[in-house]
């Protein structure tokens, strides 16, 4: 009982991080939304494969536009 109410406030907990991140970033500026978003990704990511693996996009992302934005 107590495992089934620790998944189920992961899964709330995670897609209202989503959401809010979603709403912060509404105006297209990268910022605190997607950091929101990206914490989100992570308690989702404990109970569902495609939340990992969308997480993990979004860092090689980050990382590779970081790299040529730095000339790297």
């Amino acid at each position: 009982m107590l495992r089934h109410t620790i998944r189920g406030g992961r899964i709330i907990g995670g897609g209202l991080l989503v959401l809010i991140g979603i709403v912060l970033a509404l105006p297209g500026v990268p910022g605190p939304g997607l950091l929101v978003v990206f914490g989100g990704l992570t308690v989702l990511g404990a109970e569902f494969e495609w939340a990992r693996r969308l997480r993990d996009w979004m860092r090689t992302t980050v990382r590779r536009a970081r790299g040529r934005a730095h000339g790297g």
